[in-house]
């Protein structure tokens, strides 16, 4: 495989398996150093691990993100290091329970909220700096198909992704014109991942793609670049 990010700095966050798991996997592969970020050490460990096998570079960060200050000091300990980061994929995300809008309970909503909103804008926050350093800066945010299209029983979760987007946007605009920042947004569809079965119990996982289908979308946004704005479904 070719090393068009040889030298190129990358950051996943919720990456010690599925979509993040496989996208790190694969932007290693393509040459870059890849910051590894979740709550799990020991998958991110297992990550890091298959990334050293295949020859490839690989730092974990295990944190909350949720964690108030769990940001600021991650985004110190990656710029007392590197200057710039070349990609950034946020994919962390919570789904919650699934519920009609008249039963989503306050405390696990807040939670969502807290991840898949409030934790995305401090991300962006913190890494603004190395972002803008960075040659072409570019931050692809993994989203739902339920944030344009509202389903019943995913009231919170697709709440939640339709202010991750609308953020990721707004962020990509205002930097558009000032910066070589681009934004795009990545939903994946219907992939085999932990979160799936929890939401689709009865479902055949063989019967839905790979994380590996989702993270080569990825990998091809942050090899090839995109207009600012950028969104696209992944199909099988």
């Amino acid at each position: 495989m070719d090393k068009t990010l040889e030298n190129r700095l990358a950051l996943v966050t919720g990456a010690s398996r599925g979509i993040g798991a496989a996208t790190a996997k694969a932007l290693a592969a393509r040459g870059a150093h890849v910051v590894i970020t979740a709550r799990t050490a020991a998958g991110l460990e297992e990550v890091e691990q298959a990334i050293f096998d295949a020859g490839g570079s690989a730092t974990i960060a295990p944190l909350d993100l949720t964690q108030t200050d769990s940001i600021a000091k991650l985004a110190t300990a990656v710029g007392e290091r590197w200057q710039a980061l070349d990609v950034m994929v946020l994919n962390a995300a919570m789904l919650g329970s699934l519920a009609s809008v008249p039963s989503i309970d306050p405390k696990e909503f807040a939670q969502v909220l807290t991840l898949n909103v409030s934790a995305q804008a401090a991300m962006i926050a913190a890494f603004d700096p190395m972002l803008r350093r960075a040659e072409h800066g570019r931050v692809i945010g993994v989203t739902s198909s339920v944030a344009q299209t509202p389903r019943a029983f995913w009231g919170a979760y697709g709440a939640s992704k339709a202010a991750f987007e609308t953020l990721l946007g707004a962020y990509g605009d205002e930097v558009a014109e000032m910066s070589r920042v681009r934004t795009a947004i990545v939903d994946p569809g219907a992939t085999r991942t932990k979160m799936r079965a929890r939401a689709y119990p009865g479902e055949d996982p063989a019967s839905v793609k790979a994380p590996e289908v989702v993270a080569e979308a990825i990998v091809a946004l942050a090899v090839d670049g995109f207009a600012d704005g950028h969104r696209e479904r992944v199909s099988a």
